[in-house]
C-alpha cells in the first residue's frame, strides 16, 4: 500500500517539490508508517520496517517487471525519507550502512568557501557555511561530475548534504538490483529441480563465482540466500503469502452486489462505451465481432460482468446468443460452456462464488498470446496499437501522448486512471484505481450524478511535470550511468548463473 501511494504522487506530482512531500507524508502518516523511525530511535518500527521490506523482496523479485517497479518505488521513498535526515542522522545513517564518508572540517570548508559555492549550483554563500560537505571517491560521484556540479580537491568530490541522497541512491539501487536478482536466480533454479548443494554452496554458484563476484556479489550472502530460499518456497504456508503480495489488491471483491439484475442484457453495448475500462471494452468488441473468446478472455470478461450485476440467468443467455452466431450450436453450448458459467457463480464444482479479477491479476497473471483479447491493454499491447485503439476511441492526441508516458513508465493502473478522466472529462478521481469493477461503478455515479468530482482549474502539462535541474538531479541520477550499468547486470546475471 506505501509503495502504491509512492507511485500514484510520484507521477502526479514534481518529486521534491513541497507539494509533493507534503502529500507524501500526509499519506504515510494516514497508513503510520514509521518514515521517521530513525530520527525518533524507534527500534521496534525500524524492525517492522526492515521486515516488511525483506518479506516484499521476496514477493517482488519473481519477475523483470515486479523487480523495476519495487526498485523505482524503494527509490523514491527512500529519496523522501533520506532528505528529512539531520546531518548528525545522515552521518549515522552511514556509518551504520558502512559508507564511510567523512565530512570536511570546518577549516577546510572556510578554506575553500569561494571554489564550492562556484562549482555548486543552487548553493549561496551562506548556504555554504551551513551545509555539511563529504569527501566521496571519485568513483561513487561520476553522477555528479558528469554535470559539473561538484568540486574535485585531491581525488575527492566534495559533496554537499543536500546532494548526498544522489550518492546513496546509486548505492542503495545497485546493492537492491543485485539482491533481487540473486534471490531470482536462486528461486528459479529450485522451481526448476537444480538443487545441487556442496558444503552449503550450490555447486551452480561456485562454479561461477568469479562471474558473482564480478558483479558485486557477497559469497556469504549468496549462499545464505541459495540455502533460505528454496526452504521459503517449498513451505505451503508462505508461499502463497509471497505470490498474493506482488497481486495484492484491497478493497471490495464486486462478488455479490446490490444491483444484481438490474441491468438488462440491452444496455451492456451502450455500457461498454460509456462505463467499461479499456480492457472489458476490448473484451466486448472482440466477442461481438468474433463471436467466441477462448477461455482467459471468458473469465476475464464473464466475472467482470457478474460483478456489474449479470445474473447467471442473463449470463448464459448473454453467452449462448453470441456463442451460436459463430460456429457453436446451442447444443454445443450448453455441453461445453455452460458449465464454465455456472462454475463461475458458485453453481458446479466445489461452489466456490468467484469474484472479478483485480487490476494487479490481470495485469500479472496469465498474460494473453496471439488470438486472445484478455489482459491489460496498456501493460500487454504494443504502443502503436495502443494508439491506433486510443485514436478509435476519441481520445485527443495530447491525452494519449499523457497516457503513452504513463505507459512506458509501467504505471499501468495510472495510465487507465488517465483514461478514466479523459473519457469522463475530469481533471482528478480522487481514488485510486485498483480494479474494472471498481471503474464500472465510479464511472455510473459519476454520469448518473450520484458522485462529484470537482474539475480543478487546469494547468498545461501539470500531469507529466518536467523537473528543473536540481530535481532532474535527485530524482534520476540514480537511474543514469548507473542505471544502465545496473540494468546490464540485472539482465545478464540469470545467464551467469543459469550456465552449465
Amino acid at each position: 500500500m506505501v509503495l502504491k501511494i509512492v507511485e500514484n504522487l510520484g507521477v502526479k506530482y514534481l518529486k521534491g517539490t513541497d507539494e509533493y512531500k507534503s502529500k507524501l507524508e500526509h499519506e504515510l502518516r494516514k497508513l503510520k508508517f514509521p518514515y521517521k523511525a530513525l530520527a525518533e530511535d524507534d527500534y521496534d518500527a525500524r524492525r517492522k520496517d526492515h521486515i516488511s521490506h525483506f518479506i516484499l523482496r521476496l514477493a517482488y523479485c519473481q519477475s523483470e517487471d515486479l523487480r523495476r517497479w519495487f526498485i523505482q518505488q524503494e527509490m523514491d521513498l527512500f529519496r523522501y525519507r533520506f532528505n528529512e535526515l539531520s546531518d548528525p542522522l545522515v552521518q549515522q545513517f552511514l556509518e551504520y550502512v558502512n559508507l564511510l564518508y567523512e565530512p570536511i572540517s570546518k577549516d577546510v570548508k572556510k578554506r575553500l568557501k569561494d571554489e564550492l559555492f562556484m562549482s555548486t549550483p543552487g548553493l549561496s554563500a551562506e548556504k555554504v557555511e551551513e551545509q555539511s560537505f563529504y569527501k566521496i571517491p571519485l568513483q561513487d560521484a561520476q553522477d555528479l561530475i558528469r554535470v559539473r556540479r561538484v568540486l574535485l580537491n585531491y581525488g575527492f568530490a566534495l559533496v554537499p548534504h543536500q546532494d548526498m541522497v544522489v550518492i546513496i541512491l546509486n548505492n542503495y539501487r545497485t546493492k537492491l538490483s543485485k539482491a533481487l536478482a540473486v534471490a531470482a536466480v536462486i528461486g528459479k533454479l529450485h522451481r526448476t529441480g537444480r538443487r545441487d548443494v556442496c558444503g552449503g554452496v550450490p555447486t551452480w554458484l561456485r562454479k561461477h563465482w568469479s562471474k558473482a563476484q564480478a558483479h558485486g556479489g557477497d559469497l556469504s550472502v549468496l549462499s545464505l540466500t541459495a540455502r533460505s530460499l528454496p526452504a521459503v518456497q517449498s513451505d505451503e504456508r508462505l508461499q502463497p503469502l509471497l505470490n498474493h503480495l506482488s497481486h495484492s489488491y484491497i478493497g471490495p471483491d464486486y462478488s455479490a452486489q446490490k444491483n444484481t439484475g438490474k441491468i438488462s442484457l440491452e444496455q451492456i453495448d451502450a455500457l461498454s462505451v460509456k462505463s467499461y475500462p479499456i480492457c472489458m471494452r476490448q473484451l466486448h468488441k472482440a466477442l461481438r465481432e468474433n463471436h467466441h473468446l477462448r477461455h482467459g478472455g471468458r473469465m476475464q470478461y464473464g466475472l467482470f460482468l457478474k460483478g456489474i450485476g449479470l445474473t447467471l440467468e442473463q449470463a448464459l443467455e448473454f453467452w449462448r446468443s453470441e456463442f451460436i452466431r459463430g460456429k457453436i450450436d446451442a447444443d454445443k453450448f450448453d455441453k461445453g460452456y455452460a458449465y464454465s458459467i455456472r462454475h463461475n457463480y458458485g453453481k458446479e464444482g466445489k461452489r466456490t462464488d468467484y469474484t472479478p479479477f483485480s487490476c494487479m491479476k490481470i495485469i500479472l497473471s496469465n498474460p494473453p498470446s496471439q488470438g486472445d483479447y484478455h489482459g491489460c491493454p496498456f501493460r500487454h499491447s504494443d504502443p502503436e496499437l495502443l494508439k491506433q485503439k486510443l485514436q478509435s476511441y476519441k481520445i485527443s492526441s495530447t491525452g494519449i501522448s499523457q497516457i503513452l508516458e504513463l505507459v512506458k513508465g509501467m504505471h499501468y493502473q495510472l495510465a487507465c486512471q488517465k483514461y478514466f478522466e479523459l473519457t469522463h472529462d475530469v481533471d482528478d478521481i480522487g481514488f485510486p484505481l485498483n480494479h474494472p469493477n471498481q471503474y464500472f461503478v465510479e464511472s455510473q455515479k459519476l454520469l448518473s450524478g450520484g458522485r462529484e468530482l470537482k474539475k480543478e482549474m487546469s494547468h498545461p502539462g501539470s500531469s507529466q511535470l518536467k523537473p528543473t535541474s536540481q530535481e532532474s538531479i535527485n530524482s534520476s541520477s540514480a537511474t543514469t550511468t548507473s542505471n544502465n550499468e545496473a540494468d546490464t547486470e540485472l539482465e545478464g546475471l540469470d545467464e551467469y548463473f543459469a550456465e552449465d
